[in-house]
């Protein structure tokens, strides 16, 4: 599976942005999907999370209420709806799918096998 991500740009605190990962390659759907960031100078971190049947999603607790994931498995593309953004937002977003089986692995880089480039989201106070 290979993953584009887009949508990054800048924006000022309080607006939105969409984020899209295109899949292509195998069959996208048979996969979990997640969203991973990392600021400057710190760690990946995880940020959100869907299962391939779009029954089950997660989500870190600093953007719980904020950001919203969702995805089209006929378009093969996840989507990472970002409101209120904050500077601490700011970061690149880089999407990833992989066999997550439940929530309790969401949060595990290891436990996905595909991940995009990134896409720089950029939020000013």
């Amino acid at each position: 599976v290979q993953l584009q991500a887009s949508g990054g740009g800048l924006v000022q605190a309080g607006g939105s942005l969409r984020l899209s990962c295109a899949a292509s390659g195998r069959t996208f759907s048979n996969y979990a999907a997640g969203w991973f960031r990392q600021a400057p100078g710190k760690e990946r971190e995880f940020v959100a999370f869907i299962n391939w049947g779009r029954s089950s999603t997660d989500y870190a607790d600093s953007v719980k209420g904020r950001f919203i994931i969702s995805r089209d498995n006929n378009k093969n593309t996840v989507y990472l709806q970002t409101n209120s953004l904050k500077p601490e937002d700011t970061a690149v977003y880089y999407c990833a799918a992989g066999p997550v089986v439940g929530t309790t692995q969401a949060s595990r880089p290891e436990r996905y096998d595909y991940w995009g480039q990134g896409t720089l989201v950029t939020v000013s106070s």
